[in-house]
Order: structure tokens, then C-alpha cells, then sequence
């Protein structure tokens, strides 16, 4: 399947990332494959998605929180495929932070990556977008909007990326579409001291079952592709989770 629209996906290696990169791919896309550390996964994919298809997949490493080189980076991915279409913003960090340990560090690791590196990856691909008539994807959290006990920062950090999220579809149209995606439980950290608290949200979700990163991808490719007239909104996909208390 043919598809001329180049997309941009930051923390593109692993995890959720990784599924948007083929599931966009497997739909006709070329790829910019952005990775801070990963390299071994991230040209690992490169080089699988490649052979599929050649020269349709490029990794990009950068460092998303040495926020002064993001315009660099931003206009580096333009010139791959001469355009970009769609910018993704998936790259996040989290983990817990008791409130009596919050200091800037932490503050900055979670803030920073989570909201600011968004922010100024927006500003800097926006020209670009604007001349093909792009968009932009936030991949948020459905803790933007309640809060996950024992997360005070990483759920201020989403929170102000819903907030961006609808504050850049306002100021970036009609030229560019901003949305966002909130899951739910899908594809939790493994470490062990997540499995109780993920055990507890699964058992308070309507659908009663963890759901894939294809579900991410799936709402990925429906707001690139078939919702031009779909801007500021950000859509849960969490099994029914945000019905419950």
C-alpha cells in the first residue's frame, strides 16, 4: 500500500512506539524512527521495516531534553523526505514520586520530557506541517484527568500535555489538526512493583482486560488518515476505565 505522508515518532524503538512505528508503516508511511538510547532496538526495526520496503523507515537519535537542539532535530527530519507530515509525540518517562522527595531533578525529568520536549518539538515542526497540512498526536494519559495516587508529577506532566495538547489545536489552526491519545492500561512497565497497582486499575476498567499497543495505533492511524475534521480532542482508549470511580 502506497502512502506519501511522512511520520515523525519520538521514542519510536520500544513498547508503544514501536507498534505505532509498524503498524504506520504496514499502512503505506514513511517513518522517522526518533530514539534517545535505544539504538540497538531502533536500528534493529530500521533495518526489518527497510528490508520490507527500502528506504521507507529512518532512525533519528536525539536527546529530547537538550531543548536548544530540538530546532536542529526538527528541521533534520524535514529534509529526509523532503516533508513531514505528522509529528508523534509518544517519547515519555514514568515513574512513582512520594511528595516529600519531589525536588527539581525529578521535577525535570518527568516535566521535561513529558511536556516540555512536546512543546518545543511542536513550535519547531509546525512550519513544516503547516505547509502540508499536518498534524500532530499527543500520546497523554487518562491520569491527566485523575490523578494516580503515589504519581503527583508524572499526572501534572500529563495533565499540562492535554492542556497543550488543546492549546496548539487552537493556535495552530486551520493549518495544522492537534490531538491527543489517552490510554489506559495498556503496556505497563514490567517491573514487579507495578503489577498490583496494574492489577487494580484493570479490575476498575468495564472491559475487564488489558489492552494492546495496536489499540494505540489503530486511534493513531484513524486521526491521521480519517478525522480532517477532528481537532483538540484527545480520545480514551482505556477499555471503559474513566467510566468508573
Amino acid at each position: 500500500m502506497e502512502n506519501s505522508k511522512v511520520v515523525m515518532i519520538t521514542g519510536g524503538a520500544r513498547r508503544i512506539g514501536a507498534e505505532l512505528v509498524r503498524h504506520l508503516h504496514r499502512s503505506g508511511m514513511r517513518v522517522i524512527l526518533h530514539y534517545r538510547n535505544s539504538q540497538d532496538d531502533a536500528l534493529s526495526l530500521a533495518g526489518e521495516l527497510n528490508a520490507q520496503r527500502t528506504g521507507s523507515v529512518v532512525p533519528l537519535q536525539g536527546d529530547l531534553m537538550e531543548y536548544a537542539k530540538i530546532p536542529a532535530l526538527a528541521a533534520q527530519a524535514a529534509t529526509f523526505f523532503d516533508r513531514l507530515d505528522v509529528l508523534i509525540n509518544n517519547a515519555s518517562s514514568f515513574f512513582p514520586t512520594d511528595i516529600s522527595e519531589i525536588n527539581e531533578d525529578i521535577w525535570e525529568k518527568l516535566v521535561g520530557i513529558n511536556l516540555k520536549a512536546p512543546l518545543y518539538l511542536t513550535q519547531a515542526v509546525a512550519p513544516y506541517l503547516e505547509s502540508s497540512k499536518g498534524c500532530i498526536i499527543n500520546i497523554v494519559d487518562i491520569h491527566a484527568g485523575r490523578p494516580l495516587k503515589g504519581y503527583p508529577v508524572y499526572s501534572i506532566s500529563k495533565a499540562g500535555l492535554a492542556m497543550l495538547t488543546r492549546s496548539m489545536a487552537r493556535e495552530l489552526a486551520p493549518g495544522v489538526r492537534v490531538n491527543g491519545i489517552a490510554p489506559g492500561a495498556i503496556m505497563w512497565p514490567e517491573a514487579e512493583h507495578y503489577e498490583a497497582l496494574h492489577q487494580e486499575i484493570i479490575s476498575r476498567t468495564a472491559l475487564k482486560r488489558e489492552g494492546k499497543p495496536r489499540d494505540i495505533a489503530d486511534a493513531a492511524l484513524y486521526l491521521i488518515n480519517h478525522a480532517e475534521y477532528v481537532t483538540g480532542q484527545i480520545i480514551a482508549v482505556d477499555g471503559g476505565r474513566t467510566l468508573s470511580n
